[in-house]
């Protein structure tokens, strides 16, 4: 099975928690409407991505409403479920969590951002390390159309990570995020066809619509990104969904074409290490 349909949710993460379950609710509903058998959400879905609200929404599995929804969703629509990220509290500890599920409904797998925001940006200065404690593993999950590697946001930006994925078999990698104002216009596609391009994989980019009232402004433009590091589609600011068909036999044929992976020079990279 090489093809596959996707979907995106992009919403405004609201205040109120019970607020953006709706709205998820709503726009997964949309995206399996047109044919999605994988839906990815933003990052920080349940909550305004700001430090103050980080644990006063957090979660632990298998309990709260938001897991309760994803897993409940996902076995509804029969779908695989990549339920963006959320505050995740773990013997005592928070992480920025995406939790993944099967089409039965079951935890497939579970990634904790592993690079922290931790920026001072000249109009933006955030540390998610004030909060939340690192991810320390990779995360692959299968699907009938393959493997499928996941990052969260900042995790993008650091090319090992995506390269990892590809070297283990991924033809996916798809990326709950939430980009700002800052970063959003001149980073958010830019790296989306990097990583797509220099590991010959489809990206999938999920962003929440920027909310006018939250300090921290997401960018949208939720994104699908081929292995030949073409923007498929891309999204606005505006609150939606889309959905793309994937035909995922363009990686091995883009890997036969241009043979970048097989080309590489372990022998001379293990000087510099």
């Amino acid at each position: 099975m090489e093809k596959v349909c996707v979907g995106i949710t992009q919403f405004r993460v609201e205040k109120s928690k019970k607020e953006n379950l709706e709205k998820a609710e709503y726009w997964i509903g949309r995206a399996v409407q047109s044919g999605a058998a994988i839906v990815v959400l933003p990052e920080m879905f349940v909550c305004p991505y700001e430090l103050q609200y980080f644990p006063l929404f957090a979660e632990t599995f298998p309990q709260g409403e938001a897991l309760t929804l994803l897993a409940r969703l996902a076995k509804k629509h029969r779908l695989y479920l990549v339920g963006g990220s959320i505050p995740e509290l773990c013997n005592g500890r928070f992480y920025n969590s995406s939790f993944i599920f099967d089409p039965q409904g079951e935890l497939v797998a579970r990634h904790r951002k592993i690079h922290l925001f931790d920026v001072e940006l000249e109009r933006l200065e955030f540390k998610e390390s004030r909060v939340f404690s690192s991810g320390t593993s990779p995360t692959l999950f299968d699907t009938p159309w393959g493997k499928i590697g996941v990052m969260i946001c900042y995790d993008v930006r650091f090319p090992e990570l995506s390269r990892c994925y590809a070297l283990k078999g991924a033809t996916m990698i798809v990326v709950p995020a939430a980009f700002n104002h800052v970063t959003g216009p001149l980073h958010w596609t830019l790296t989306f066809r990097a990583r797509a391009l220099d590991n010959q994989v489809f990206t999938v980019g999920a962003s929440p619509a920027p909310n006018p009232e939250s300090h921290y402004r997401a960018y949208g433009h939720s994104i699908i990104v081929n292995p030949w590091g073409q923007v498929i589609r891309e999204m606005g600011e505006e609150e939606g969904f889309m959905v793309e068909n994937l035909d995922l036999g363009e990686v091995e044929r883009v890997r036969k074409a241009l043979p970048l992976l097989q080309h590489r020079r372990e022998d001379v990279y293990a000087i510099f290490q």
